[in-house]
């Protein structure tokens, strides 16, 4: 749940990019990071794996408006996609407000892909969270490459709850900030409908 500092007048929100190993998490905050002006932006943190993989988490504020006289700062994570840092996905998912869905567009990954986003739903359910209820958005990454599932088929496996969702290919850009606008948009909708 968002953070709420009444000294410094800031909303403090959590997004977590969640997905499969080497499908895109990283790739986007980088993107984000580099391309976010340096007054709105904090230091990017990176901790290495032991097999020297940068998939642990990356930590970048963004400032991006203001709810009732309150700053919002947004704290944008990834978690490592490697099956055996499960214990690592869960702390990072506690106090999510929102999330990204990170799928690897490519025909070989689709196994991996459900078998993330199974993961994803059983680590909220066990937090107690209602997957329905955390804003998430969809990404279907990597769209340049030749092997690819078709747009319908990502929806109709991974995104039942239709969530909304973007193509994107990470490495250049495309769709990252949509992405991350529609996850915002939706994280600042729902914190306002819970001060109501």
């Amino acid at each position: 749940m968002s953070f709420v500092n009444y000294h410094t007048k800031e909303i403090n929100c959590k997004i977590v990019y969640y997905g499969p190993g080497l499908g895109g998490k990283t790739t986007n905050i980088q993107y984000i990071y580099q391309k976010t002006s340096s007054q709105n932006k904090g230091q990017m943190i990176t901790l290495n794996t032991e097999n020297e993989r940068t998939l642990f988490f990356d930590f970048l504020p963004l400032d991006l408006g203001e709810i009732r006289g309150f700053k919002t700062r947004f704290h944008l994570y990834t978690v490592p996609g490697q099956v055996f840092y499960e214990a690592s996905r869960k702390l990072i998912l506690r106090g999510v407000d929102g999330l990204v869905f990170v799928a690897d567009s490519q025909v070989e990954r689709m196994e991996a892909n459900l078998e993330s986003y199974q993961g994803l739903e059983r680590n909220l359910a066990e937090q107690g969270y209602d997957v329905s209820k955390v804003p998430m958005v969809m990404q279907w990454n990597k769209r340049d490459l030749p092997n690819i599932v078709p747009v319908e088929d990502l929806q109709y496996q991974l995104n039942k709850r239709k969530f909304p969702a973007f193509e994107a290919v990470a490495t250049n850009g495309q769709g990252v900030f949509e992405t991350l606008k529609m996850v915002s948009k939706s994280v600042l909708l729902n914190i306002k409908g819970g001060l109501e």
